[in-house]
């Protein structure tokens, strides 16, 4: 540690001058590392915000992209609010090995204190915790696009992330019963991943499939993204987000054990995209002779979803394996959705769900500490609370407001009927550039 504080100080000399730099002991610049590290790694998984729309407007026909950019502003700032108000107490605040947290506001301490008596500053913790919660509601967007109404999607989202994701939360990183039984997930494969990923599955059902797409003999008629390269984009900007996902639940940046940990997180996320890439790449092939470059960026994201779990126990070559099975699981979980006639537009379930449960058993492959036991009472207790409430929230605003577009709003697009700005409009039928 005393090397990596020099290295600090000599940094700071250069940046401040050395009257600073000499002013601020050990605790102050662990202190200082500590807080910056929340506030770097935050915002590379706040930039998944970018990752996320982009993929969604590419995969979806050009009617639909205008909401696909509301829903996701939208649900980043509901989740914002929601955290700040109820989110955040209820997740960590008086947990004790329980259920739940308690109601209330959250506000930073002052500053002369949290200097004194924190590792790092109280906003960057939540700041960093906050825009996870965007991204577990920002994995449920994609895989009910083009039939879901805005509005009750962004309350059904509301809930989801005010209410259902903290308290499951709560039950591990709050502290709560799962931690106490030995539950470990490291970065979120299934707090995060899997629960949106089964709101997102709840979706789907209520929802029902995009008219036209399985044909009443049950053929499945694909439905051609609508921008490719924007699909790319968004893929390419998640896995760099996903650096600071994953490295940044290091929680720590002040000493040269955590600098050295979250160097090795990082190889290791990069290395899992790769597996999962390679992995899905030659699976699809394999089987259609085709290299479908829509879901090998999806096997890329099956791939760091299935790390998430535990990034920093593999070696490099586990890593790629791990990620690798990812991929494997996501090119079979895309097909396998279809046969059951579920329409999820963007692959969300494969990704999120189906390879953030083997992120969180793969965890006790690596990690010596972890049980296969609690890991499958982790999944379990998770993934029913997650549904049998994301299924009550959908199911109450569908009989409120209904849920889905009706058939002359889908064929023409909500962009059109929803949004009222049309991306894209000399694609659309009555409007001129």
């Amino acid at each position: 540690m005393k090397t990596f504080l020099v290295s600090g100080a000599a940094v700071a000399a250069v940046l401040f001058g050395p009257a600073v730099a000499s002013a601020a002991s050990p605790e102050d610049a662990a202190f200082i590392f500590n807080t910056l590290s929340f506030l770097a790694n935050g915002a590379l998984v706040f930039a998944m915000a970018i990752g996320f729309c982009m993929l969604e407007a590419g995969m979806v026909r050009t009617k639909s992209t205008s909401a696909i950019c509301v829903k996701n502003i939208g649900l980043f700032s509901i989740a914002g609010v929601t955290y700040a108000i109820v989110g955040y107490n209820l997740m960590y605040s008086g947990v004790d090995g329980g259920f739940v947290g308690s109601l209330g506001l959250f506000d930073t301490p002052d500053p002369a204190a949290e200097a004194a008596d924190g590792g790092y500053a109280a906003a960057s913790d939540w700041f960093f915790q906050v825009v996870f919660v965007a991204t577990t509601a920002s994995i449920v967007s994609g895989a009910v696009a083009e039939r879901v109404r805005v509005i009750p999607f962004l309350l059904v989202i509301a809930v989801l992330v005010a209410v259902i994701y903290p308290i499951q939360g709560a039950w591990s990183w709050g502290g709560g019963w799962l931690s106490e039984l030995g539950f470990s997930d490291f970065a979120g494969s299934t707090i995060v991943h899997s629960v949106g990923g089964w709101c997102a599955l709840a979706g789907i059902i209520l929802l029902g499939a995009r008219h036209g797409k399985f044909s009443v003999d049950g053929k499945v008629n694909p439905v051609q993204a609508s921008a490719v390269p924007l699909v790319a984009l968004g893929a390419f900007v998640l896995w760099i987000g996903w650096l600071g996902f994953n490295g940044g639940s290091q929680l720590a940046l002040g000493s040269v054990a955590d600098a050295s940990a979250m160097a090795r997180i990082y190889a290791n996320t990069y290395l899992a995209g790769c597996g999962g890439a390679l992995a899905a790449a030659a699976t699809y092939f394999a089987v259609y002779r085709k290299l479908d470059i829509t879901l090998i960026l999806n096997g890329v994201l099956g791939g760091l979803v299935s790390i998430t779990a535990e990034p920093l126990a593999p070696s490099f070559v586990q890593a790629i394996l791990i990620g690798g099975i990812g991929g494997v699981i996501v090119a079979l979980g895309v097909p396998f959705l279809d046969r059951l006639k579920l329409d999820d537009v963007v692959g969300a379930v494969p990704v999120h769900l189906f390879a953030g449960v083997w992120g969180t058993i793969a965890v006790c492959l690596t990690n010596p500490e972890a049980s296969l036991v609690a890991q499958l009472i982790g999944i379990v207790a998770i993934g029913l609370f997650a549904f049998a409430g994301s299924v009550l929230v959908w199911y109450a605003v569908k009989l409120i407001l209904g849920i889905r577009l009706d058939e002359e709003a889908e064929m023409h697009g909500s962009d059109l009927m929803e949004v009222g700005v049309v991306s894209y409009p000399e694609f659309v039928a009555g409007r001129s550039g």
